[in-house]
């Protein structure tokens, strides 16, 4: 890894550090902002866009789109927002929790940023080299200490920072092909109540934090058969974690001996779990010299998370969590106008289906399929500089979690039951920086 790499991994883990956004963009936990110029008209057509290098991110074949060394730098400022309603709940010896209420508001997710970075640099007429930062996977949610589902789940987080080095080369006037290495930084933060209310000083939290490298490839192409005809097709690679990190339990020294009473005492702990893979397959066709239709299709490979399965290196029975993902896709259609020479104008629309079923919803996972609706545009200030911004709103189906599995043995014995009803949306705006050099 080179000094400018290094740095660049650094600078980006700092920036994404905040960057564990909420489910509420994106299906699943997936980030789909990693370019400004993508957002503004819900991605439709990025596998196959000859707009600029962000495009990459879904086909590394469009780093050709670099005629000179050229950075993109861009960020999207995530406000999501979550209401949890009707909750009832018991702890895991049975007995129902009556207190805080039967409400969350939205301050249980937090506004966040979500960078991206890309540098091209062609080495010969046909070719280019890449490197990119980009945040594929994040989720934050902390529903506080007190709230009534507290055994189910106090604070989740998930991020995973990818640095990429590409290769992409034009292997004709109409076919061009890409590859890329990536390394893969990935944390994951669990957070819950243990033990139960039934007496006092027997509550206490359990913390979770565990992080792991992986790593991963991607492949792409893409094709003009006619002029003014661009197709193409990513595909990003599953990527392996096995964790390794800790458990650390707080609370009273009362209940602190009662959780040890319990085998819940500080340990190591590990788990494997695989990051899913993505296709994209994208169609842009020019309607007119200023019209551009895009059509987006992009199924992610959910069914590879079956869940988590946390293996505490003392005496405590495993943590599961049964996942219970599908693969999904997402469709979007967007149409880009170039309104002038110096701005392009955008939008887009998409449906964005989760992969979280009703039988394993749960209170880390309360998710629905989503649909988009964004507008952007970029104004270019001169042949060498660019601004580009975007917004986005997401509506997000209401859905409802009902866990009661109960019985000894069960994932939930030790959570215990938990109904409750989310209502969640989010708004997302997105600028970015284009330059050349």
């Amino acid at each position: 890894m080179t000094t400018s790499s290094k740095f660049l991994f650094r600078a980006s883990f700092v920036a994404a550090s905040v960057a564990a956004a909420s489910s509420a963009y994106s299906a699943g936990f997936a980030l789909n902002d990693h370019s400004a110029t993508a957002s503004g008209k819900a991605l439709a057509g990025v596998a196959a866009s000859n707009e600029d290098i962000s495009a990459s991110f879904w086909n590394p074949a469009l780093f050709v789109n670099a005629k000179e060394t050229t950075v993109y730098v861009s960020g999207a400022y995530v406000m999501p927002s979550m209401d949890v309603t009707n909750i009832s709940t018991t702890d895991p010896a049975s007995t129902a929790i009556a207190l805080p209420g039967s409400s969350v508001n939205s301050d249980s997710v937090d506004d966040t940023l979500v960078p991206s970075f890309y540098i091209a640099k062609p080495l010969s007429e046909k070719t280019v080299a890449g490197i990119s930062l980009n945040v594929p996977f994040g989720l934050s949610g902390d529903y506080g200490q007190d709230w009534k589902g507290r055994f189910h789940a106090t604070e989740t987080g998930i991020q995973d920072i990818a640095l990429s080095f590409s290769l992409a080369h034009r292997m004709s006037d109409w076919v061009s092909v890409g590859a890329s290495v990536q390394v893969h930084r990935a944390e994951v933060v669990l957070e819950s109540a243990v033990g139960t209310t039934a007496a006092a000083n027997s509550e206490g939290i359990g913390r979770i934090e565990a992080d792991d490298v992986g790593y991963g490839y991607a492949l792409g192409v893409m094709v003009e058969p006619r002029k003014g005809t661009r197709v193409g097709l990513g595909y990003r690679s599953e990527v392996d974690f096995d964790f390794e990190g800790d458990v650390k339990y707080t609370g009273s020294s009362a209940a602190l001996a009662f959780l040890q009473s319990r085998n819940l005492v500080d340990a190591d702990v590990t788990d494997s779990i695989t990051f899913p893979s993505v296709l994209s397959l994208s169609l842009e066709q020019d309607l007119t010299s200023k019209l551009v239709l895009g059509l987006t299709a992009i199924r992610t490979g959910w069914g590879a998370m079956d869940g988590i399965n946390i293996n505490f290196e003392s005496n405590q029975s495993n943590s599961v969590l049964t996942f219970g993902f599908e693969d999904q896709w997402m469709y979007s259609a967007g149409l880009t106008y170039a309104y002038s020479d110096k701005l392009t104008l955008r939008t887009g629309v998409a449906m964005d289906n989760s992969p979280v079923t009703d039988e394993y919803r749960s209170a880390r996972t309360p998710d629905g399929d989503r649909k988009w609706i964004s507008i952007g545009g970029t104004y270019d200030f001169n042949d060498m500089t660019s601004a580009t911004f975007a917004f986005t709103h997401v509506m997000i189906d209401d859905v409802s979690v009902n866990r009661n599995f109960t019985a000894t043995g069960e994932e939930d014995s030790g959570r215990g039951k938990i109904s409750a009803d989310y209502e969640s949306s989010a708004n997302v705006v997105s600028v970015a920086m284009n330059m050349a050099f």
